[in-house]
């Protein structure tokens, strides 16, 4: 295919300083030259080069494009299994602070927020005519220009999807030791292990399952088992919460929870930070929706769609139920580090068997396990991209191995050398939230070239600003809380 065929579909081809770009100005859509030569869903485009003369390899060499095999039930596997996580545990928590008519707002406000701009993603992975956007990198860059769109969203992405995976080891090493003491009983004392091997445990399971993975598609049996097993302990424990009752002497005023004024208005930063953090998972959006044919008659938006509401159904009836009903079991007792999951594992709530412990720890294990390899994808695909581009051919099997062995021995280092993680997620969660509550809505204005002023136009304008807000108020609180409470290294820790 040359380059007039693959300009068909666009209005207007200019030449301005040595660049093209696409006129938009009569209604049609933005897309950088750059874009369209190094992100084209057609086979031959792939093979010339862009302006700076770096080669872009065929979207069928990388890991999240190279199957396109995909339905709506894999799609919705995939999105339950990044969408339900660790994170959601701590939903209560955030009672804790908001009391229970705030925290059901924030809790429904944030849900449906989410759910828009998802709806924004979709709608936006075609919205050049010959193109899909299959990377949420690539979208920005087509939507701010490819310097700006780069740098603010490769950070994000990257950021978002590596220390997902440090917290996926914390997370999954420490639940695994915990699980071994509540099996093993005495003979755990004999020849315990560390937290820090039972987190290298962890990541050789997860680099083993990602070496029989080639690409995001092969991943939907290990989704589906990530998505049973978080909708599995999520239904467990608000289901446990409601048979075995209240705490005695329960309290369910947050300003008790906090000791001053200053400290109320901390906890409420923080309090918007774990709801907001509960709905991440927009950076896989695109990754998910571009493992799924597209034809004229059937577009990948439909299938998308489809998994899109099947699985947001399922995620409300996880975590409304668990975040209301966790607060009402534990009030103001919920341990403000690991939430409900350390809670189980204190005398706090002493009335849950061993078999049904042990369950909850299985199915939190495997859940980290099958999520880190979803946002793991992400990281394989930029590696093997730089790789396949300096080469100018395929990444062999051999370095694949390479990267993934190389991307699970750094993320092991990072939760080895910083324990205490999962008491910055607050401070990493913002840098990331203007992935899901700021950006789609500014790169629906600028791609889709409302009309100014509209209804739509003000709504994604004002939504795009506050979620950018949003993102620089959970930071502010995730420093101002660590500055007050310090870091924790033992966040899941039985005491």
């Amino acid at each position: 295919m040359d380059e007039n065929e693959r300009m068909v579909g666009y209005k207007q081809a200019q030449v301005a300083s040595g660049n093209r770009s696409i006129d938009i100005m009569n209604g049609g859509d933005i897309a950088s030259q750059w874009m369209l030569n190094s992100h084209s869903a057609t086979p031959e485009s792939n093979e010339h080069r862009n302006g700076i003369g770096n080669f872009q390899p065929p979207e069928d060499w990388l890991p999240i494009t190279q199957s396109r095999k995909g339905n709506s039930w894999t799609a919705t596997f995939h999105l339950l299994c990044s969408g339900i996580g660790i994170q959601t545990l701590s939903l209560p928590l955030a009672f804790v602070y908001l009391g229970w008519f705030w925290g059901s707002v924030c809790l429904s406000v944030a849900y449906i927020w989410q759910l828009y701009t998802i709806g924004l993603l979709i709608s936006l992975h075609e919205s050049v005519p010959g193109t899909r956007y299959s990377r949420f990198l690539q979208l920005s860059m087509a939507a701010f220009g490819e310097k700006l769109g780069r740098v603010l969203a490769i950070f994000p992405v990257m950021y978002l999807s590596g220390a997902t995976c440090v917290f996926f080891i914390i997370s999954g090493g420490g639940t695994m030791k915990l699980f071994y003491q509540l099996m093993c009983g005495d003979c755990s004392s004999k020849h315990p292990l560390t937290t820090t091997e039972w987190s290298l445990v962890f990541i050789c399971l997860a680099i083993l399952v990602s070496i029989f993975i080639p690409n995001l598609h092969s991943l939907a049996l290990v989704s589906f088992l990530g998505a049973i097993t978080a909708i599995g302990y999520c239904t467990t424990l608000w289901v446990l919460f409601v048979a075995n009752g209240r705490l005695d002497n329960n309290i369910y005023n947050p300003s008790e929870a906090v000791d001053s004024e200053v400290g109320r208005i901390r906890s409420i930063f923080y309090a918007i930070g774990i709801v907001a953090l509960s709905f991440r998972g927009h950076n896989v959006v695109l990754e998910i929706q571009g493992t799924l044919p597209s034809t004229p008659n059937r577009t990948s938006s439909n299938l998308m769609w489809k998994g899109v509401i099947a699985s947001y159904l399922i995620i409300a009836m996880c975590f409304f139920p668990l975040a209301i009903v966790g607060y009402w079991a534990f009030g103001n007792k919920i341990p403000t580090n690991g939430g409900i999951l350390t809670a189980l594992s204190t005398t706090l709530y002493h009335h849950v068997s061993k078999p049904v412990l042990g369950l909850i720890y299985v199915q939190v294990v495997i859940s980290c396990l099958a999520a880190f390899q979803i946002y793991g994808m992400v990281v394989y695909d930029n590696l093997e991209r730089a790789y396949a581009s300096r080469t100018s051919k395929k990444c062999p099997n051999v370095t694949r191995v390479g990267i993934k062995i190389f991307f699970g021995g750094l993320t092991f280092f990072i939760s080895v050398a910083f324990p205490f993680l999962p008491s910055l997620a607050m401070l990493i969660g913002g840098v990331a939230l203007p992935l899901t509550f700021g950006y789609p809505s500014l790169m629906w204005i600028v791609i889709k070239r409302q009309r100014p002023k509209s209804g739509r136009w003000w709504l994604n304008l004002g939504l795009g600003c506050l979620g950018i807000g949003l993102s620089v108020v959970v930071v502010v609180g995730g420093v101002w809380n660590l500055a007050y409470t310090g870091l924790d290294a033992n966040f899941f820790q039985p005491r």
